[in-house]
């Protein structure tokens, strides 16, 4: 079995974690996505952007090949009088190679998502799944919330 790391995204990495997320596109029927070299350098420079409220954790393989990624959108929240701190998260692009999936690896990766949150002191952690990824996020501690909504207010 070879060597697997979960940590957080290095600089480097950046156009790799882009190419997963190409690659999450194209697998979810994402058409006319245009040029794909265009696409990774506009990732690269918004996830540099966005550094301060969105972090990347990656799978990495032992030959430095980065196989997964999941992203931690952090939200500062209003404050109160008992908290007046606060923050919240979101669990976004949850990826991990189709070759590598079943065994294990994207649960890794949402517990150490979750590890990081709960070192920023989040009060919550939301996600938004495909069906098929609904028991891993159970298994990892996520439940359905009544009181949680949502409004497409445009397209996505």
């Amino acid at each position: 079995m070879e060597n697997i790391s979960i940590r957080p995204a290095r600089s480097g990495e950046l156009a790799a974690v882009a190419a997963l997320r190409w690659e999450w596109l194209v697998e979810n029927g994402g058409e006319a996505l245009g040029e794909r070299a265009e696409f990774v350098r506009h990732f690269v420079e918004w996830a540099r952007d966005n550094a301060g409220t969105h972090r990347c954790m990656v799978v990495v393989r032992d030959d430095d090949v980065v196989i997964g990624m999941a992203w931690l959108a952090v939200v500062q929240r209003v404050p109160t009088p008992r908290a007046p701190r606060r923050a919240s998260g979101d669990l976004q692009c949850v990826y991990v190679v189709p070759e590598a999936r079943d065994g294990g690896l994207g649960g890794r990766l949402i517990r150490a998502v979750l590890d990081g949150a709960r070192e920023l002191g989040l009060e919550r952690v939301t996600v938004h799944s495909s069906p098929r990824a609904i028991p891993a996020y159970a298994r990892c501690g996520f439940q359905e919330s009544p009181r949680l909504l949502n409004a497409r207010v445009a397209g996505a």
